[in-house]
């Protein structure tokens, strides 16, 4: 294996360009003791409602951990298999809650430098919150990395397994990843957005404040939030999107290895990933030198380092081929070429629908105007719309990578046969698009730690030059995680296929059918049209349990604000601070409270479902495996697609929503005699209750379905054997 060696540079790399970047932002000046103090309270905030939430999630994952171990060791008569699925899981679980922590702890720390540094230059503030959310993005890459190849080489090597077992043993760490990503993401979601809630509808609306007004009691808890949701979540998602889809390949490759005794189809999308790590460092290292200072639009600067991390990667990608793949290496090269080129689609999506400068949110300000109805009717229109360029690009990238798969020389070999090879190259392109992944999550936590720093300089009493390019850098932040949203769910939409794809190959495993031969999976069968039906209607569900998680923890937070309004004239006068600390503690346990049900739901349901179907009597037939598996075969798939569907509606709709509002606060909307329609109009107002609507959408709902599209795939390829006769 003339590659693999770079998979534990890249890793030990990855973690010291972290602390190279860590190093470079904490150095940096933190600004006024006022500063420093409002700085230190988001801090304190974001680790109160962090350790209560971990503590409730390894509760909940141990429980798990010990119920999968028995479950999985009954099931295959084999201690040792569940224990190992077990350990897995674990690990998976720890490695995905360390990648969330770090990611929020940097964040923070780099919020009250990037406040700082906009008293000085855009160049300088860019550079400041870039790498401070590069920490977050490297750090995550790392970990997800060492885990996967770790506990890979553990179990091939030290403990005997063979190289086709393998990695159906280690999906037990995608699981464990994909679980506590759930509910990191479902409680940071239902805190950011219930505590925004609060700040707008209380100070904006009623009490006429501007945006972080310190007499506002939730704007510390709204300045949290952003932390909780946007790094720790977020971190904890991706960290389990490249887990899930590293394994899921790696199983993918198991068919090819059987038939070539090459490993090397079984650790390439570890290898691809460790280049992806390089290719992103240049990316980042370029952005400074391509900031001038006096852009009109900040987010140039962003997109260089991107493109350029891309054009690094198709040059590692064709060496990468080329080394492992022989003579198919062209064909899948391709492949991955495709997978980049839809994650580039993707981000021009979604730049296309959340961005002030393009027709859907300077139409859905001119809704605006006519008050809050026509916004939320309009802003619900763009996104349904973006759902067709969603399909159009996932669809488009299947077919192209499929064909060039089936198409290649491996494909003619007598136990591969063009089905196989043809997904493999689907999971090439997955692997292709996630090369690019540390970039795409560093620009994700930029937003949160420019919003932090606007957040800071307001409340310090900073300069309106300063405030300025904070509102600057705040947009632009809003479209990058809009943007990061809009690549999860692509790479999640990619992911879909390859993992439902190796849950059918976990299914042949367990029934004896050789890897190379397909299984069909006929929706004109009951039991998997009911499952399919099942599916969706588990998206639509869980969705619209996290909304109404939110809706029910900002009243919480709502009243909160107009009791200390009420109690304390002294806090509209400016003469008494507001009780910050009690509002962040009444959303914490709010928050916490209300993430447990949905996320129960997702995991309980294909378990319901598998069971349900197997014992039923009468479905199934004379098919080898009876009804339960195909049942959930149905859920998986469906559910999938309805997810990603539903996820690119929430994401976009709720980006275009808030842009809209950033749109006519900028002074971008005028009357017809040319005046300004800005700050506190009647179509100002419009805009705040439309953002409002769209806040739970983008942020808990639409992130959450990320999760869990890969949940389904990650529990029911550990618990296959569970629904088969």
């Amino acid at each position: 294996m003339t590659l693999i060696w770079v998979v534990p540079l890249a890793g030990v790399a990855a973690i010291l360009f972290a602390f190279w970047l860590a190093w470079d932002v904490l150095r940096r000046d933190t600004g006024t003791d006022e500063m420093r103090r409002i700085a230190d309270m988001i801090l304190e905030g974001a680790n109160a409602f962090l350790n209560r939430q971990y503590r409730t999630i390894a509760i909940m994952a141990a429980v798990t951990a010990l119920a999968l171990g028995v479950i999985v060791g009954v099931l295959d008569d084999d201690a040792e298999v569940g224990v190992l699925t077990s350990v897995s899981f674990i690990v998976g679980a720890v490695a995905s809650g360390i990648a969330g922590l770090v990611g929020m702890y940097i964040s923070v720390r780099s919020n009250v430098r990037a406040a700082a540094a906009a008293q000085r230059n855009l160049k300088e503030a860019v550079t400041v919150a870039l790498r401070g959310g590069a920490v977050s993005g490297f750090l995550v890459t790392a970990l997800s990395l060492i885990g996967v190849s770790a506990i890979y080489a553990v179990y091939s090597n030290l403990l005997g397994n063979g190289v086709e077992d393998t990695p159906f043993l280690i999906v037990g760490f995608g699981f464990g990843a994909s679980f506590v990503a759930l509910f990191a993401q479902l409680g940071g979601g239902i805190y950011t957005k219930a505590a925004d809630i609060g700040a707008d509808l209380v100070g904006k609306l009623e009490a006429g404040l501007d945006e972080d007004d310190p007499r506002n009691a939730a704007v510390i808890a709204d300045l949290v939030g952003d932390n909780v949701g946007d790094c720790a979540g977020r971190g904890a998602d991706l960290f389990e999107s490249m887990s899930a889809e590293n394994i899921g390949a790696m199983i993918l490759g198991v068919a090819i290895f059987q038939a070539t005794g090459n490993i090397e189809w079984v650790v390439f999308p570890l290898v691809l990933r460790s280049f992806g790590i390089f290719a992103t460092m240049g990316g980042l290292l370029i952005v400074p030198f391509v900031t001038t200072g006096d852009e009109k639009d900040a987010m140039q600067p962003l997109n260089k380092g991107y493109y350029t991390a891309v054009g690094l990667s198709v040059g590692f990608l064709a060496l990468t081929t080329w080394v492992m793949m022989d003579d198919s290496w062209v064909w899948f090269f391709g492949c991955g070429l495709i997978g980049l080129a839809t994650g580039i689609a993707f981000v021009f999506i979604t730049q296309y629908y959340t961005s002030g400068s393009w027709r859907p949110v300077k139409e859905i300000a001119e809704a605006s105007r006519t008050g809050p109805a026509t916004n939320i009717i309009t802003g619900t229109a763009v996104g349904l719309e973006t759902t067709a360029m969603t399909a159009i690009a996932v669809g488009t990238a299947l077919v192209a990578s499929f064909l060039l798969g089936s198409h290649s020389p491996v494909a003619d070999l007598p136990n591969v046969g063009e089905f196989s090879a043809g997904i493999f190259g689907t999971a090439v392109a997955t692997m292709g698009m996630l090369m690019t992944a540390a970039y795409i999550l560093a620009m994700d936590t930029f937003g949160p730690i420019t919003d932090n720093a606007g957040g800071i300089n307001t409340m310090a009493g900073a300069p309106d030059e300063a405030r300025e390019i904070t509102d600057k850098l705040d947009t632009v932040g809003n479209t990058t995680k809009a943007l990061t949203k809009g690549y999860a769910v692509g790479s999640a939409a990619l992911a879909a296929f390859l993992l439902f794809s190796a849950y059918l190959n976990r299914v042949k495993e367990e029934l004896g059918i050789p890897l190379h031969e397909q299984i069909p999976i006929d929706l004109s069968k009951v039991e998997v049209f009911v499952g399919a039906l099942l599916g969706v209607m588990l998206v639509f569900l869980f969705s619209s349990l996290a909304i109404r998680a939110v809706s029910s923890a900002g009243a919480e937070i709502i009243r909160e604000v107009r009791r200390q309004f009420a109690a304390d004239p002294g806090i509209m006068a400016g003469t008494v601070r507001p009780d910050y600390a009690r509002a962040v503690d009444i959303t914490t346990r709010a928050a916490l409270r209300q993430m447990i049900a949905p996320g129960l739901l997702v995991i309980l349901m294909p378990v319901a479902v598998g069971l349900i179907f197997r014992y039923i009597p009468g479905l199934g037939g004379d098919e080898i495996g009876g009804a339960g598996w195909q049942a959930v075969a149905g859920l998986l798939m469906v559910g999938t697609i309805g997810g990603v569907i539903l996820a690119t509606f929430f994401n976009n709709g709720g980006g275009a929503w808030d842009n809209a509002k950033k749109y006519i606060e900028a002074g971008y909307l005028r009357d017809e005699s040319g005046a300004v329609i800005g700050k506190g109009s009647d179509a100002h107002m419009a805009a705040v209750v439309g953002d409002t609507v769209g806040d739970p959408f983008k942020d808990t709902a639409g992130p959450s379905l990320h999760v869990l599209v890969k949940l389904l795939s990650t529990i029911t390829l550990v618990l296959a054997p569970l629904f088969i006769s």
